[in-house]
């Protein structure tokens, strides 16, 4: 039995493994959140691929996304993250991802969780979307310039529409596998 996926998936099997199990499944817990956070932003510019490859090293330059201990980096761990070959050494991107973790907190404190403020921008739920091609999908949509723009209100950086786009289609907010794609009815697709 052929199973059909979403073309992006191609064959790479670093790529088949992430959209068969993880691209669009709904995260909830705030450390996930938080890890997608960051490399989708480190992305910008950049290919996935070029940043799933990395994730392990991200994983473990960057204390496993934990956003307490982001949220302290001092100059001398940017530095030596600067100097990280198993990373994107940007240095804009880097010092995001601390000015990231700062607002981070912030958002969990005035909300309980970063899941409970993330969520709001979809009512809570994923949104599923009706795509039949990859031509369909958008780059950005209201709820993505929404969430941009009160992310940075917030403090965030490297977060504008198509950034907070791709993190909704990430960690689920919503379902933009093709119909034909096995993981769409398995995502809530009809």
């Amino acid at each position: 039995m052929t199973i059909t996926r979403c073309a992006w998936a191609g064959t790479d099997p670093l790529y088949v493994a992430y959209h068969d199990t993880e691209w669009g499944v709904p995260v909830h817990d705030d450390r996930l959140l938080f890890e997608f956070l960051v490399l989708e932003g480190a992305q910008a510019g950049l290919s996935w691929s070029t940043i799933l490859r990395k994730r392990e090293n991200y994983r473990a330059a960057f204390d496993n996304f934990e956003p307490a201990i982001v949220a302290g980096y001092d100059e001398a761990k940017i530095a030596a993250l600067l100097a990280d070959p198993g990373i994107v050494r940007n240095r804009l991107k880097i010092r995001s991802a601390v000015t990231n973790a700062q607002a981070f907190l912030k958002v969990q404190a005035e909300f309980g969780s970063f899941d409970a403020y993330i969520w709001q921008f979809v009512g809570g739920q994923p949104k599923i979307n009706i795509l039949h091609t990859m031509a369909e999908i958008p780059a950005e949509t209201e709820e993505s310039r929404v969430m941009s723009k009160d992310l940075i209100r917030r403090g965030f950086r490297f977060v504008g529409p198509t950034i907070c786009y791709a993190h909704m289609q990430a960690t689920g907010m919503v379902n933009d596998h093709t119909t034909d794609c096995f993981r769409y009815r398995e995502l809530g697709g009809m």
